[in-house]
């Protein structure tokens, strides 16, 4: 207790303990002039002992009268009040009601309940029918249900159950307290019912959410008020039934502001922002006064339709009644500027705010990150005066949103020092990290943090482990997170779909799409880009035509370019080129880079130099700033070896400043993910890895490896060119897992961009060489070298299929293996 607390009380009980003089200095009929004056503890004091010295604390009147000023004084603390409370002798029944709605507003239900059982000890003569309102108001402040339950015995033993005050508090309280059924058996066996016991219980219907429930009460009301009716237009806006809502509002013979702001909160919640605009200019235009409330729901609908026109002239109307002092006002002022990319605005009002709080800063830092300002973003946040979890969550996500992943995972281990519980969305954006930066182990890490704390998996998170896990290629965890979630949408489905296809289980994955339908979960246009994709992998073009047609038939759905581009890139590596050239010639929308992208990328692996130069030429002039397919054709003409194309369109990209992006791989170790970039010497152990290079080169030249110079399109020399191969990102990565990682770790690395046939070739080698396993992925998806995977392909075992299984078989000196992968693959 502080010293001023303290000394304030020990002014109490030493003036209380005066004895009283016989001049009067001060009576009731001053006490209104001296309350008035009245604005701070001092003041309070100074009366109090004059209250005293008189013997006027003595009046039963008086006393209340100072006692009611006390716990209305926001400047008195309520144990100040309780103590004048104590030391006033005659008091009556509403002296003591005073003090139990001080504790029951002040949410101090217990020492309301104690302060009760002090009036049931003095012979119940102070008990009224205003003592047990307040004591169940009190409860319901507080959720206390326990409480609130012995109170209500009480009022029945008391005789106080006929009281329709008592009665509308009951229902209010059990209502609030989340027991809606046993509100209405309080309502039911009331003898007397008025409107607020009506309004009361159907609050209680609306506040639970029970739809039919409060459309039966309202029409079974003897009269209904424009309250009731803009309770359940709240009611059946929260619950989508918009045109029910309209016709409700439509039909009120008197509307007031609340019934306008219920009907527009209503559009904006069901996303029908247009809508929700045309009301609120009709209000306006009808004269009716705006508050902050109505507003802040417009400034909602501006932000989502991105209409800044309207935000600002919005803006110009709160300034304009006065309403720019409301926090809440300004907190989506800021976040409607920010969102339709006037960040400045939003500066400007976050820097002029004179009553800024937490909502305010996360607002500001949610708008820097929407416009791309991470860096401005993590500057606010660093000087915050103090962080909540949206704070966090802000920052991560922005740091996640753009690709700064390394920072993402260091800002979560910050949190977490801080002793910040992050929750779903904070976890989600750390997992995508963890994915992008193949961080299987931090994944992990996380999957049982989650499971620790008891956090509940939703689909959007569960669905982000998913794919984190298939992306590292740990299918098994995976399958587990899967299994393990209690909703699952169809965005599970489809990240389970095409993370099997993606790690080379392509009947596993085509069983999960039967088993998705089986579940009776209607698959949409992203699951059939997995189909085709999953068909993709496996070269399966009759099963791709298949799933397409299926597509359109049976689930009506319209093929997008995304399933034109899967199906042309399905034709293009199974070697179709013609016919995936047709396809494109017959989409019924123009084909887009992508696409024509996929195309050329077949023309290369299938020799097809005339077809790619004719692409590779259309595709410069349609994205010219796209490094990719200058160094296709670029590539296309060094494999012809025409070094004057090559030339060319090499000075075509210096011309027009476009830069290769460079190859990088990512692998973790001991939860440290290292980045490897071609020909890098700047790893801390450089050379330990120099030195496993050499060794890798020296096991597999003995097993037969001829390094593939073809895939170095620079005219320079053959040992030149098998340098230059051996230092590619990454077998710089392999290399640097073969160090610092032991079997049975699998290693697992992430490429940026496609993985070249000669390091494809050389990973299974190594594989076999060093008895590892390794998982490389690059944007197209896994190269799987296990050891057992690596001798089938390299010796010819034989391929047997089991028709009731769905599974390859690999025989190997008397030992069958199981996969679900092709050996073509492979």
């Amino acid at each position: 207790m502080s010293s001023a607390k303290i000394n304030a009380f020990s002014a109490i009980k030493s003036s209380l303990n005066l004895k009283p003089t016989s001049r009067t200095t001060i009576t009731c009929s001053d006490l209104d002039t001296l309350f008035l004056q009245c604005q701070n503890l001092k003041i309070f004091n100074q009366i109090l002992c004059q209250m005293v010295f008189t013997g006027l604390i003595k009046d039963t009147y008086a006393a209340s009268r100072i006692l009611k000023f006390s716990t209305d004084s926001h400047f008195i603390h309520i144990d100040y009040s309780h103590k004048i409370f104590t030391n006033i002798e005659n008091s009556n029944g509403f002296i003591w009601n005073t003090m139990l709605r001080a504790f029951a507003q002040g949410n101090r239900v217990h020492d309301s309940i104690i302060l009760y059982k002090s009036m049931l000890k003095n012979a119940f003569l102070c008990i009224d029918n205003y003592t047990y309102p307040i004591l169940i108001q009190g409860c319901a402040l507080g959720f206390s249900e326990f409480e609130g339950r012995e109170v209500h015995d009480h009022v029945v033993k008391m005789g106080f159950e006929g009281d329709v005050y008592v009665v509308n508090n009951l229902i209010n309280m059990y209502s609030v307290c989340g027991h809606v059924g046993d509100a209405r058996k309080v309502f039911d066996g009331s003898p007397l019912r008025d409107l607020v016991s009506w309004n009361s219980m159907l609050a209680g219907y609306v506040q639970g959410g029970c739809v039919e429930e409060a459309k039966l009460i309202y029409a079974q009301m003897p009269k209904r008020n424009v309250i009731a009716s803009n309770s359940m237009i709240v009611l059946l806006g929260k619950s989508g039934k918009v045109s029910e809502a309209c016709q409700l509002f439509n039909e009120l013979q008197e509307k007031d502001l609340v019934s306008w702001t219920a009907l527009i909160s209503c559009y904006e919640q069901n996303l029908l922002y247009e809508e929700a605009l045309d009301v609120f200019l009709t209000m306006y235009k009808n004269g009716i006064r705006v508050d902050e409330v109505v507003i802040v729901a417009v400034l909602s609908a501006c932000s989502h339709l991105l209409n800044l026109r309207i935000g600002e002239l919005v803006h110009s109307l709160v300034i304009k009644t006065g309403l720019e002092s409301y926090v809440n006002l300004q907190n989506a002022l800021i976040h409607m500027y920010s969102t339709c990319g006037d960040v400045l605005a939003a500066q400007k009002l976050f820097n002029n705010g004179c009553f800024l709080d937490l909502i305010s800063w996360n607002s500001m830092i949610s708008g820097y990150v929407k416009c791309g300002l991470v860096e401005k973003a993590r500057e606010l946040f660093d000087s915050m005066p103090e962080k909540d979890v949206v704070s966090w969550s802000s920052i991560i996500s922005g740091y996640a949103q753009f690709d700064k992943f390394s920072e993402t995972l260091a800002l979560f281990h910050d949190m977490l020092r801080e002793g910040v519980k992050p929750d779903e969305t904070t976890l989600v954006s750390v997992v995508s990290a963890c994915t992008q930066l193949a961080a299987l182990d931090q994944g992990k890490w996380l999957d049982a943090y989650i499971r620790k704390n008891g956090l509940k998996v939703n689909i959007i998170l569960g669905t982000t482990l998913i794919n984190m896990y298939m992306k590292c290629g740990s299918v098994d965890n995976a399958m587990e997170v899967f299994y393990g979630m209690e909703d699952k949408g169809v965005s599970s489905w489809n990240a389970l779909i095409l993370g099997l296809a993606m790690n080379g289980q392509v009947e596993r994955s085509l069983e999960m799409f039967e088993e998705m339908k089986k579940h009776k979960v209607v698959p949409n246009e992203i699951t059939f880009v997995a189909i085709l994709g999953a068909c993709r992998h496996m070269g399966l073009v009759q099963e791709g035509r298949q799933y397409f047609d299926s597509m359109v038939k049976e689930y009506k759905i319209e093929p997008n370019i995304k399933h034109y581009g899967c199906l042309v890139d399905l034709f293009g590596r199974a070697g179709l080129l013609k016919g995936a050239e047709e396809l494109i010639d017959t989409m019924p929308m123009a084909p887009d880079v992508a696409t024509w992208g996929a195309l050329l990328g077949a023309c290369k692996k299938h020799g097809d130099k005339e077809m790619g130069e004719k692409i590779g030429r259309k595709l410069i002039e349609l994205q010219p700033e796209h490094d990719g397919f200058h160094v296709l054709l670029s590539n296309i003409y060094a494999s012809k070896g025409n070094w004057s194309d090559v030339s060319e369109i090499r000075g075509i990209m210096t011309r027009q400043g476009v830069v290769k992006t460079p190859g990088c791989s990512i692998i973790e170790s001991d939860g440290v993910v290292h980045e490897f970039l071609a020909g890098d010497k700047s790893h801390p152990r450089i050379e330990e890895i120099e030195g496993m290079l050499e060794e890798m080169v020296r096991r597999l030249k003995r097993m037969g490896y001829a390094p593939g110079t073809t895939e170095v399109l620079l005219d320079i020399d053959e040992e030149e060119k098998e340098t230059n191969l051996f230092r590619h990102s990454e077998k710089l990565a392999i290399a640097f897992g073969l160090v610092a990682t032991s079997a049975p770790t699998p290693i697992r690395i992430i490429k940026n961009l496609r993985i070249c046939s000669d390091c494809h070739a050389a990973a299974k080698l190594v594989s076999k060489a060093f008895d590892r396993e390794i998982v490389i992925r690059d944007r197209h998806g896994f190269t799987i070298s296990e050891m057992v995977l690596v001798l089938a392909w390299i010796i010819g075992s034989r391929i047997s299929y089991n028709d009731e299984t769905k599974m390859k078989k690999i025989k190997y000196n008397g030992v069958y293996f199981q996969l679900y992968a092709s050996p073509n693959r492979f």
